[in-house]
């Protein structure tokens, strides 16, 4: 809604909702019954609408029912108007959960297809300032060396929404957004045992359009007199479309564009949905009729909704279970297999290492590298080698043993100018990893009609965000084509216990 001065106190209507004391928390707990009619008000009664704690106690009540206060609804709307605070809508059409590069890029597209701008659009986001965004802390790599096609198209759509950023994010009398996109490719190194299944996946790659050449070991001696070939016999690399660049400036300038397309951002954390049932049972059907948030104050709110779309990146579970998701039997009985896995990052210095033409380096080993800047420094990374390796998620710490343990030793072994490096940083992000098969999920829920996914990108989130958000902006907008079919990805495949795995997880 398009507030004037006329409108502006009552176009204020959210209820603030005072959090419960540390000492006494209260879950919330219920499903809201809406009467459908059979009340003799046209269906429009919220007399018996309300969410309890578990002592009985009244903890939620909708603003505007039959029961409300108008006194305190004034006193209320009067201090919102006046207060510096985040303005959180009463209600809104499309709610998204998590604010990072996934979820703007589907209020973006959303936002930018809207013909009438006949949906207002809601972004919340608990970490505004990214501190713990997985995009935001990741290396930048952008590949079209997939083994599974689609995760091959939508980088390529990625790769073409940048070299096409002005017209989708630029603003008339402002620069263009640069968000740094270095040109320089993926190497993937592959052993004699290897390099058939590489050759086959290059030629299908290259037929999808991305410009892939698969080296021997010869030319790759020739093109990169830096590498140690021992055990290597080929290496495929981009040659147009990969490389790396800044995803805070493209999170920035989809942020920026979404706020002038009238998308709303608000500071708080979603700690519950209600819910509205189609059928007698809730593991029949049902839809999310409200979503209750706490900012960081602990100021509780409620907005209700038609659509949620669940980005939240590592913490989607946590998300999905608030909207029903492994709390009932049947369908419902299914969780989201998507868990936070911490992944480091390590800046070294190197005064005679590889080139400014070096290409995002993968090793068998799974190490990788890549420059950064052009004074001498590179960043790297490894994943774990089993699960038993995986590092806590409990906080933000770097592992440096791991380091100089497992990844410093491959790096040399790989590039022996790498023998002699000084470690100046490092850092540690979270990728959203898929559990099920480390691939994307997205669409619907069968049983949760107006809930979707877009989760379990598994380290890709950042090359592929902006093709998850031009598809969700399809299934939202109820359009018929999107540019890449995404239909392997549902959530579907896990009740049907089937898998789509891809073989290039770095």
């Amino acid at each position: 809604m398009r507030l004037t001065r006329k409108h502006i106190l009552s176009g204020r209507l959210c209820r603030q909702i005072w959090s419960v004391s540390e000492k006494r928390p209260c879950p919330l707990m219920g499903i809201r019954n809406f009467s459908n009619g059979k009340d003799g008000n046209g269906g429009n009664s919220y007399e018996n609408d309300y969410i309890y704690d578990e002592e009985g106690n009244e903890k939620i009540r909708p603003g505007g029912g039959k029961t409300r206060d108008l006194k305190k609804y004034f006193k209320e709307s009067i201090s919102r108007v006046l207060s510096p605070e985040a303005d959180i809508p009463r209600s809104t059409d499309l709610v998204i959960v998590g604010g990072g590069l996934v979820g703007s890029a589907v209020a973006f597209f959303t936002a930018h297809k809207q013909t009438k701008k006949e949906r207002d659009i809601l972004v919340i986001e608990k970490d505004p300032m990214y501190t713990r965004a997985s995009s935001a802390l990741s290396a930048g790599g952008i590949r079209h060396q997939f083994s599974v096609p689609e995760n091959v198209q939508m980088s390529m759509f990625t790769t073409d929404f940048l070299r096409n950023i002005k017209f989708f994010l630029g603003e008339i009398d402002e620069p263009p957004p640069d968000v740094q996109f270095n040109h320089h490719g993926y190497l993937f190194l592959a052993t004699p045992e290897k390099v058939a299944k590489l050759d086959e996946l290059v030629k299908m790659q290259r037929y999808l359009g991305a410009e892939v050449e698969l080296f021997s070991a010869e030319k790759l001696k020739q093109r990169f007199p830096w590498l140690n070939l021992d055990g290597i016999e080929a290496g495929s690399l981009g040659l147009h479309g990969e490389g790396w660049f800044d995803p805070h400036s493209l999170l920035a300038a989809l942020k920026k564009k979404n706020i002038s397309l009238g998308v709303q951002y608000v500071n708080a954390e979603v700690i519950g949905f209600t819910k509205k049932l189609d059928g007698n049972e809730l593991s029949e059907q049902y839809a999310l009729s409200s979503v209750i948030m706490k900012d960081s104050n602990g100021k509780m709110y409620e907005t209700n909704c038609s659509q949620v779309v669940n980005c939240a990146g590592p913490w989607a579970a946590e998300i999905a279970e608030l909207a029903g998701l492994g709390t009932e039997p049947g369908l419902l009985s299914v969780p989201l297999p998507v868990q936070p896995r911490k992944r480091f990052i390590y800046a070294f210095h190197c005064h005679n290492g590889p080139g400014i033409s070096t290409p995002l380096t993968v090793d068998i080993t799974g190490t990788y590298f890549r420059r950064e800047g052009v004074g001498g420094m590179y960043i790297c990374g490894a994943s774990p080698e089993s699960e038993k390796e995986e590092p806590s998620i409990d906080n933000m710490d770097v592992d440096y043993d791991f380091f100089n343990d497992k990844v410093w030793p491959r790096l040399a072994h790989r590039v022996p100018a790498f023998e002699s490096i000084k470690l100046k940083s490092a850092w540690a992000g979270f990728y959203d990893y898929n559990v099920w098969d480390q691939n994307l999920i997205i669409g619907g829920h069968p049983v949760i009609s107006n809930f979707l996914f877009a989760n379990g990108m598994s380290g890709h989130g950042l090359q592929q965000s902006i093709c998850v958000g031009n598809a969700m902006s399809d299934l939202i907008l109820k359009n018929k084509s999107t540019a890449v079919d995404l239909t392997r990805f549902s959530f579907d495949r896990i009740l049907r216990n089937e898998k789509v795995c891809e073989d290039f997880i770095v």
